[in-house]
């Protein structure tokens, strides 16, 4: 190992293998050691007090309270000391929102070591997503100094199409998919009578669930011999959403068509995708302003090996044949219209799975890898 190439993955928050964001890192970093580097993973520890953990070590801790909040957010100061004195080749940094002087610094410091900087944006724009979610103070700092954060790197990681973002230019990628992490569809259930239908997310307004839900009232208002389920995984990111759903559910009388699973992961999920047939991506992406977003959902689905559904532009899967386009509006899905689209459908699991083996996490950073150092 020591005579790999060095790269420091840093991201500013915790880190639980559980959760799907860290899981996503991971799999980034398991990608980048397969091209044959030696990462290391920074992040934040916050079980015992307020530290930063880089490869299971401390290098800086600071405490409980008030100063402790404020100190975690400016003192970059050990990061670069670790980057310099372990001959970090480069950084690659998981946007947190958080352009300040402080982070200005900390990158510039390492540009000026020699060690290269980029910086992923998992979804952009994202102004419009703050303020949908009410959290528009949260990026005040960070509107007025990310163009200076931006100048000061070497590129900004994109899963858009947007060849610059304040004023940086970009490496435009994929979300890829760990294909050892995602079990395949080994079977294909009965569904002659009945569909199951799958959505699997931290639940936001976004997702767009809801217009499912309506799309099953309209489909129930008749007596219907087909039945069509919906099976949500994951918790809902706010009480609000929580209520939305749980009350379109009860005025429209589908409870017995929708079933709430709640967080799930590992077997649990295997075992609820065993279940379903079909998958529910986002289909309210556009109440957050976003036209063209390539979510990990998509990926997830399509490597299960089971079509979908979704309301964005994602151009690794819109002329798909077994991706069904809702339109990005706040109509209700049209059920009848899914059911007849899944019928005409004739891929099995692995002809599926198959279509996407450029989308593996290893292919999307060894683009990044290319873009920087050939």
């Amino acid at each position: 190992m020591s005579d790999l190439r060095k790269a420091l993955f840093l991201i500013f928050h915790g880190f639980d293998p559980n959760n799907g964001i860290s899981k996503k890192i991971s799999y980034q970093v398991n990608a980048l050691k397969s091209c044959g580097w030696n990462v290391n993973l920074c992040y934040m520890d916050e079980s015992i007090s307020k530290r930063r953990i880089i490869n299971d070590k401390v290098i800086a801790d600071y405490g409980k309270g008030a100063l402790s909040k404020i100190r975690k957010r400016t003192e970059f100061s050990s990061i670069v000391k670790f980057a310099k004195s372990n001959h970090i080749e480069f950084v690659y940094m998981r946007s947190n929102h958080n352009a300040n002087p402080f982070t200005i610094r900390m990158v510039k410091q390492m540009r000026h070591a020699g060690i290269r900087v980029i910086m992923e944006i998992p979804t952009y724009p994202y102004d419009q997503e703050y303020s949908v979610q009410g959290m528009t103070k949260q990026i005040f700092l960070d509107k007025l100094f990310r163009n200076a954060l931006a100048r000061n790197l070497d590129a900004i990681v994109t899963f858009s199409d947007y060849d610059t973002i304040f004023g940086q230019r970009t490496i435009r990628i994929s979300n890829g998919i760990d294909f050892n992490s995602v079990k395949i569809k080994s079977f294909q259930n009965d569904t002659s009578r009945e569909l199951n239908l799958i959505g699997v997310a931290e639940i936001h307004r976004w997702h767009g669930f809801d217009r499912l839900l309506k799309g099953l009232a309209e489909y129930y208002s008749h007596p219907k011999d087909y039945i069509v389920r919906f099976h949500i995984v994951g918790y809902f990111y706010s009480k609000e959403v929580e209520n939305e759903i749980n009350g379109l559910i009860s005025e429209h009388n589908i409870k017995e068509f929708v079933i709430l699973h709640g967080k799930q992961y590992g077997k649990g999920l295997d075992d609820i995708f065993a279940l379903c047939d079909f998958g529910v991506g986002s289909l309210g992406r556009h109440r957050a302003g976003i036209q063209k977003i390539k979510t990990l959902k998509n990926r997830e689905y399509a490597a299960r090996g089971i079509p979908f559904i979704y309301s964005e532009t994602d151009n690794d899967f819109d002329n798909s044949p077994y991706v069904l386009k809702a339109p990005a509006d706040e109509s209700p899905i049209d059920i009848d219209r899914l059911i007849h689209f899944y019928r005409q459908l004739h891929l099995s699991p692995q002809d599926i799975r198959e279509s996407i083996s450029d989308l593996s996490w290893e292919k999307q950073m060894e683009k990044i890898i290319k873009c920087l150092f050939e």
